[in-house]
């Protein structure tokens, strides 16, 4: 622990009261409730350690991959007593693992039956639409094949914290030390006599640089972020110390060297923000490069700039305290429009004022425009309840049939009583279960079966299920969804569009169809997208659209990345947010492949080399005649090779490595490799 955590001298309060509690001495599930930034992580770590002691495996779960890659290299320092740190417990003593990948290792006995303790970090998402179901069965099945494991669950504070630890016969441990105590407020205009509330957001960005700590502003857009973060650079800009402005220039070349060095020109969105870190500002969002939000993240951390601007999405993932918090935005775009945000979102916000170690306390700002909005905050959210966690397992349909899927395919149910009872075991089934006895009525399970009885209609239905003398049995199709992680409405999409595909292979019509799921990442458009260039681009592939989204914008971009555009071309052209284009590239590869293997359980094999050329293309980001050479030579890059292809041609089977050398960007070790790669 010294090791891992040397700034450590001892245990606070909470920290105490938790291994006072007996917790290191008994096998007992736990559920730890304790504020943000008060050493939740350190209490897993201990649990973990005494297991590995003995010789035990563990899993670390966590709802985000930027959490997944925190973790992961902030318990890689136990790799020097011994202990294996990786992301599967197949080759590691301690697994950080995503929910999704924890849930497929409880499909499978031979790994879940090898683990000792299981932690669960973030658990308050067990309420969350989209992750909250994954979860929520992983922790069922897994009590349900190994009830030995030991579950540890590391949470902010929950309102019905009694009714979780009784679904998992868990003892409660909760604390309301903070080691930096955090001050609430709602500020309002008028009391500042000013009606934008960017004015309140620069007073407290001056006092900051006054006395030298840091803010965060949640605003709740991109476009926000950006113009927030443009207007507080403009103002502190004539206030800023010169060897402040000498630190942020150089951070602000480091957020343009992320495109110079990949031999490509930074784009629109980045000189924007090279230009607002100059003056100590970042904004944060999605549609940014990853390693320029590491930089953001890393100097902010460092105490390098003085404010970031950021959508709520911050909220979660890295740790990034700051003394100063304000929420300019209290609203967000929801599938239902705008909304406010849960208490719970702004305790989490809040939580991440006041950096330990650094403030002696942190404050968290809520702006309101007028005093009887800023009445209405205050009740609501700094003196109003957080909301009640509830299951949303049968909320989402998906959630419901995937592990119908899951649990056919794995072997642990062949029948409706087996799937009832394994829906029986989840949380949602205790609180349904608790509403009826609170209303004076006995449970039955007519709710679950009704749900699980349709699911199963449908399944069989889409030929992902079907009924034989011994049981239910998946598919090929229904066994091919249980190994991905693609939803089931996504891949009965696909399958019903591949049947449809008519005569010729059209590859802007796939790409179109696949960017219109939730799989494939958006490049979102920017405020004032270009959207005759993007039906410009579609129409060019043969797709012909009314009206422009994300969907078109995403489509476009892909199609004109397979054709070698480069980001800061695609943005400039389409006005798009180009940064995120490898990585819906990459995803889209992999759904494009995951069609492929449609075609094969269906039998359907006209396209699918067409299928894999595609996915290469999305993959690499190149024209057809490059895939054997980007493919063949390791890390040669799009570019490299269009450049050689464009001197020597197609083959370069005749060409030697002194000529090879000649090309620029092309050393002495890709030469040899490309030399290699045409003997082999």
């Amino acid at each position: 622990m010294k090791k891992a955590y040397p700034f450590i001298k001892e245990y606070n309060p909470a920290q105490q009261a938790v291994i006072n509690s007996g917790y290191l001495e008994c096998d007992e599930n736990y559920i730890i409730s304790i504020p943000t930034a008060s050493g939740k992580t350190v209490l897993g770590v201990l649990a973990a350690l005494k297991v590995l002691q003995q010789g035990g495996k563990i899993i670390y779960a966590v709802p985000l991959i930027s959490l997944q890659n925190e973790k992961y290299k902030e318990f890689k320092v136990f790799e020097q007593f011994g202990y294996k740190v990786g992301k599967t417990p197949r080759n590691s003593d301690i697994a950080v693992m995503v929910f999704e990948s924890f849930d497929i290792a409880t499909r499978q006995a031979n790994i879940i039956n090898d683990v000792d303790l299981v932690i669960i970090d973030e658990f308050h998402m067990i309420g969350d639409y989209s992750r909250g179901p994954t979860i929520e069965c992983a922790i069922t099945r897994m009590r349900e094949n190994n009830p030995s494991t030991r579950l540890i669950a590391l949470s902010a504070t929950l309102k019905n914290m009694d009714e979780l630890a009784n679904w998992l016969d868990a003892t409660v441990v909760t604390h309301d030390f903070r080691p930096v105590p955090l001050n609430k407020e709602v500020l309002c205009t008028e009391e500042f006599q000013t009606k934008d509330k960017n004015n309140i957001v620069f007073k407290i960005l001056n006092d900051s640089l006054n006395d030298s700590s840091q803010m965060l502003t949640f605003v709740s857009t991109r476009r926000f972020t950006e113009s927030l973060a443009k207007k507080m650079a403009d103002k502190i800009s004539k206030k800023l110390p010169d060897d402040k402005k000498e630190t942020f220039n150089i951070i602000a070349e480091k957020i343009l060297d992320v495109q110079r060095k990949r031999n490509n020109q930074p784009t629109e969105v980045c000189y924007m923000l090279a230009d607002c870190v100059r003056n100590g500002v970042a904004f944060h969002h999605a549609g940014l490069f990853d390693r320029q939000k590491e930089i953001i993240e890393d100097e902010f951390k460092n105490g390098n700039l003085l404010m970031i601007t950021a959508t709520p999405s911050l909220m979660y993932g890295v740790n990034l305290p700051s003394k100063n918090v304000v929420i300019r935005d209290y609203n967000r775009w929801t599938d239902q429009g705008q909304m406010p945000i849960p208490v719970f979102d702004f305790e989490q916000m809040a939580g991440r004022a006041g950096r330990p170690g650094y403030d002696t306390e942190g404050n968290a700002y809520l702006i309101a425009k007028s005093l009887d909005e800023a009445y209405n905050l205050d009740e609501f959210y700094l003196h109003g309840d957080i909301e009640q966690t509830t299951s949303k397992l049968i909320d989402n349909n998906d959630a419901v049939l995937k592990q119908i899927i899951t649990q056919v395919s794995s072997g642990f149910a062949n029948n409706l009583e087996d799937l009832i009872g394994f829906f029986n075991k989840t949380f949602y089934a205790y609180q349904i279960q608790n509403s009826y006895n609170d209303m004076g009525f006995n449970f039955n399970d007519e709710t679950i079966k009704y749900e699980i009885s349709t699911a199963i209609e449908y399944l069989i239905e889409n030929g992902i299920i079907r009924l034989t003398p011994s049981g239910f049995q998946t598919t090929p199709f229904g066994i091919l969804i249980s190994r991905n992680n693609y939803s089931v409405k996504i891949a009965i999409r696909l399958k019903d569009y591949i049947k449809h595909m008519g005569d010729e292979f059209n590859a802007g019509s796939v790409i179109y169809e696949i960017s219109s799921t939730k799989a494939v990442p958006k490049i979102n458009t920017k405020y004032r997208a270009n959207k005759d260039n993007i039906r410009e681009v579609l129409g060019r592939n043969n797709v012909f659209i009314a009206q422009v989204s994300n969907n078109e914008a995403t489509a476009a971009s892909l199609i004109e990345w397979i054709n070698e555009r480069r980001e800061n071309e695609i943005e400039n052209y389409l006005k798009v947010y180009a940064a995120s284009t490898r990585r819906s590239s990459y995803e889209a590869s992999n759904l494009v492949k995951f069609m492929r293997d449609i075609c094969d359980v269906l039998g359907f094999y006209t396209y699918t080399n067409d299928l894999d050329i595609l996915s290469a293309r999305l993959y690499y980001g190149v024209k057809k005649e490059l895939i054997p050479l980007v493919m063949g030579v390791k890390r040669l890059g799009r570019q490299r090779a269009r450049s050689l292809v464009d001197v020597f041609g197609d083959d370069l089977s005749h060409v030697s490595h002194d000529e090879l050398t000649k090309v620029d960007g092309i050393g002495d070790k890709i030469a040899t490799k490309i030399v290699e790669f045409y003997k082999q």
